[in-house]
């Protein structure tokens, strides 16, 4: 077995080539994480859990969702994915947030962590607080929170609109059965007829023609936009407090891009909702985002205004994620792109994640992961290059002057 375990081995893609994993490890890893995982099962297999344990209390009551230090991990059999590594922002009353980064920076399983849609047993809220401020008032950690009791909130008061409508759509019920569910899930004293009515109106507002009949259509007859519209009227039945859009405009092209755009910022401001927006589009952030949020590799490197973040870029990545942006106002032979790839996810070392790639990387960062410094009261970067100068970048962020 020693000599077997010594010829098969699995290579990791990750920073280091040179990086192997035995048989014999892929097993004892599996092991331990099953064992971590069914631990995780049965604390949220429990029954009859106190509301005492799953309430807490917002740190600012203008916000609606506040993610405090969330870690979400998942246990694999050849290692441990830290998706979300310590994540911290809020989602202010009646604004939009955009989420940008890189494929697998973990943008959309914040978000699935919100939901408590991560695919279990192998994703887990491993630490971390979420909090959410319902309509009744009360502050609950979703992270704590038993399931049964999340299916009061999830789809009434925070919905999600997917990435891919086809499969996130149901192709063997037709579009007016699955809108049907979610008013009769969660309005009370609802009827078959009361939720066609509210079917057909939620169609019509989403700027569906001839609601009457997409409500009888099946998804594959209806076209991408069409579809997506279909998932927008789903996700505002119930009149939700946020919503999380996962690239809703994904595959859609450019003029009906638009139209879904224009139409979540008109019902932002109808039922005066809060939004998260994911994004790899920077065009999308700059027109429809209040805040935004840079992440890699699992962790926040920026956040701030939007202006902030266009117009004074501090992490080297959020520069190259502006630079890498086409404009119309320069003529070039070849547009930028940051060299180099996103790095193997399974036991990060504790260093900044970005550095191979970093083209103003000095030895500090070959150090710990660099502390997140503070520019303005919204303005936060995770980078060493300003830790000397960052008592003089202070400024107000009122009158735009530097604080004495």
């Amino acid at each position: 077995m020693a000599m077997l375990d010594k010829f098969k081995k699995k290579k990791i893609q990750g920073i280091d080539d040179t990086e192997y994993l035995t048989l014999r490890d892929e097993r004892r890893i599996s092991k331990e994480n099953a064992k971590i995982t069914r631990e995780f099962e049965r604390n949220k297999a429990r029954k009859n859990v106190p509301e005492s344990e799953y309430l807490s209390e917002m740190r600012d009551p203008k916000n609606v969702v506040e993610f405090d230090d969330l870690h979400t991990y998942f246990y694999t059999d050849i290692g441990t994915v830290k998706a979300v590594d310590g994540v911290t922002y809020d989602v202010p009353q009646g604004t939009t947030v955009g989420i940008v980064g890189e494929s697998g920076c973990g943008k959309s399983v914040t978000s699935l962590s919100l939901m408590q849609l991560v695919q279990a047993p192998q994703g887990q809220i491993v630490s971390g607080e979420i909090r959410y401020l319902a309509s009744n008032g009360k502050c609950y950690n979703i992270a704590k929170m038993p399931k049964n009791e999340m299916l009061h909130i999830r789809g009434k008061e925070i919905a999600m609109i997917f990435q891919e409508p086809m499969t996130s759509l149901n192709p063997v019920f037709t579009i007016g059965e699955q809108m049907d569910e979610v008013v009769l899930l969660h309005e009370e004293g609802a009827t078959a007829e009361s939720a066609k009515k509210h079917s057909i109106e939620m169609l019509q507002l989403v700027g569906i023609a001839m609601p009457e009949k997409v409500y009888a259509s099946y998804p594959h007859e209806l076209s991408g936009g069409m579809r997506q519209r279909v998932m927008i009227a789903m996700a505002l039945s119930c009149d939700p407090r946020l919503i999380i859009a996962d690239e809703p405009t994904t595959a859609l092209d450019v003029t009906i891009q638009a139209q879904i755009l224009d139409l979540l910022r008109n019902i932002k401001e109808k039922i005066n909702g809060s939004i998260m927006l994911i994004t790899h589009d920077l065009g999308v952030i700059a027109e429809m985002a209040d805040y935004v949020v840079v992440m890699y590799a699992g962790r926040i490197i920026e956040k701030g205004t939007v202006r902030e973040i266009f117009h004074n870029p501090k992490h080297p990545y959020t520069v190259g994620l502006m630079r890498s942006k086409p404009s119309v106002n320069k003529a070039v032979d070849r547009l930028y792109s940051i060299p180099g790839q996103v790095p193997n996810p399974i036991n990060m070392p504790n260093h900044c994640y970005f550095k191979n790639r970093c083209e103003k990387c000095i030895g500090k960062c070959d150090g710990a992961y660099p502390p997140m410094l503070q520019f303005s009261p919204t303005h936060f970067a995770a980078c060493y290059l300003y830790e000397e100068d960052r008592d003089a970048v202070f400024f107000d962020a009122l009158t735009g002057k530097k604080s004495e």
